[in-house]
């Protein structure tokens, strides 16, 4: 669900979509963390200013926290 989601999302923020994957590694048993490997010229517009694009993409995903009781950790990374 959250992988779907922010796969569909982040293809459409930018202008390389095919570059875009995302990998979740399981840390602990509650605790998720998410990478998302972006073109390097897309990734300014994924965190966006002041960090604003990436805290929006936290937030939605926090909502998956209330259902599926995980926390989860974004990061987001050079696919070269």
């Amino acid at each position: 669900m959250v992988r779907d989601f922010l796969l569909t999302y982040t293809t459409l923020l930018v202008n390389h979509p095919d570059d875009i994957s995302i990998e979740i590694e399981e840390r602990d048993e509650g605790f998720d963390e998410i990478t998302i490997f972006a073109n390097r010229e897309d990734i300014g517009k994924l965190i966006g200013k002041e960090g604003r694009m990436i805290n929006a993409i936290k937030t939605v995903i926090s909502g998956c926290k209330a259902k599926g009781g995980k926390n989860y950790r974004v990061n987001v990374k050079s696919a070269d």
